[in-house]
């Protein structure tokens, strides 16, 4: 079998096949170099001055990880149905925009210099939809939204919210924001088991986003996922739509994929089911998708599309794809696998779109200021052909 190590039985390498961490050690060992690999990122509590912080962002989490002790609080293994959290954190004053300050894992958090933890508390499933009720109502009309965020691999419950603030803190989002993490274990290797998770969790986050437009009070749901979050979020919009509603009673805006770390042809597949628009955040040069594309039987990954594919795009829109293409952008992202959030003008580009009435997908010439002189490239809209490639990446620059 290939789970079984090379070394058993003094045979040392030469065994018929790798083992498969071994496999994935090979593929992935350049990915090490932009993101940690070994010890987890935790949730400590931490005080701080006014004076020292930008503001703080409320999170609500719906997570299907497993419990865990302080200063963890959730793990990256699979719990038996859906728990529940609120996170406060606080945002820097030194923070610039696109920038995710935090100190080294296990290092000294310094809440003028770093995202920090204000508070934590986990709540069962009565508690956070009064309290969630209770932030919404509190919102003039325009906005009482919801944003939720899928996360992707390799990604802890920590590392996950403080990704999700800063996009908030950056994106200028006033309504209300839902974290939905699932047991990623927040390791390099564990891809195959990461993977399986996001499939653990296609009910849970479906009945999360139906619990959020039938029980809360909200106006419209935006989501936004990144990386195999994307897988996650449209197999879980995929079976809705099976269901007869797709829509979750009207409320379903946009769905933003940034980097989608998903099989072209699943895609089109998902898609055909799907019945409604997305957006997609690409980028030819995303570096973690041109590694997982090597051990997905070199099959391309809906997220390294580009607007040189003409031809792809062109079949893409017929199902109702938006394609942004980000491949020029630059960010503070070694891997590129995180423009949506690590570049600037991309996460206010989100920003702004998720408070207008139709979101970031709306098609025609009633965009205002042409996503593409913000994003530098939208390949097409809905219903359009793809020769609609607005200005060229370099406007980012210049605006």
């Amino acid at each position: 079998m290939i789970l079984r190590t090379i070394g058993e039985s003094n045979r040392g390498m030469q065994g018929r096949s790798l083992p498969i961490r071994l496999l994935l050690a090979l593929v992935l060992a350049p990915l090490a170099l932009g993101g940690c690999a070994g010890d987890i990122r935790t949730l400590a509590v931490t005080s701080h001055n006014a004076a020292d912080i930008a503001g703080t962002i409320r999170v609500f989490v719906a997570t299907t990880r497993e419990r865990a002790d302080e200063p963890l609080y959730f793990n990256g293994e699979r719990g038996p149905r859906l728990a529940f959290a609120k996170l406060d954190v606080t945002v820097p004053r030194a923070h610039r925009p696109g920038e995710l300050e935090l100190p080294s894992v296990g290092g000294t958090v310094d809440p003028a210099r770093h995202f920090a933890v204000a508070e934590v508390d986990r709540l069962e499933l009565a508690p956070v939809v009064a309290q969630v009720k209770r932030e919404i109502q509190k919102r003039p009309a325009a906005e009482r939204d919801v944003l939720v965020f899928v996360h992707g691999y390799n990604t802890s419950f920590a590392d996950a919210a403080f990704r999700f603030a800063q996009i908030v803190h950056d994106s200028g989002f006033k309504g209300v924001p839902v974290l939905f993490t699932w047991p990623s274990r927040g390791q390099l290797l564990e891809y195959p088991y990461d993977r399986e998770s996001a499939f653990y969790s296609r009910d849970f986050l479906e009945l999360n986003l139906r619990a959020i437009a039938k029980d809360l009070g909200t106006t419209r749901i935006d989501v936004l996922a990144h990386s195999m979050g994307t897988l996650l979020t449209l197999e879980a919009v995929r079976q809705a739509s099976i269901r007869g509603d797709g829509s979750f009673g009207g409320k379903l805006r946009d769905v933003m994929l940034a980097a989608p770390d998903v099989d072209l042809d699943v895609f089109r597949t998902q898609m055909r089911q799907i019945k409604r628009p997305v957006t997609v955040f690409v980028s030819a040069d995303d570096r973690a998708l041109a590694f997982s594309r090597r051990f997905a039987g070199d099959k391309t990954r809906l997220g390294a599309v580009s607007s040189k594919d003409r031809e792809v795009v062109a079949d893409l829109e017929k199902l109702g794809a938006t394609i942004i293409d980000l491949s020029d952008v630059a960010s503070s992202d070694p891997l590129n696998h995180a423009k949506f959030a690590a570049s600037p003008k991309v996460v206010q580009l989100i920003g702004r779109r998720l408070r207008e009435d139709k979101g970031i997908a709306t098609p025609g010439p009633g965009l205002g200021d042409r996503i593409g002189d913000i994003a530098g490239g939208l390949v097409g809209t809905v219903g359009s052909t793809v020769d609609l490639v607005v200005s060229t990446p370099a406007s980012i620059i210049r605006r």
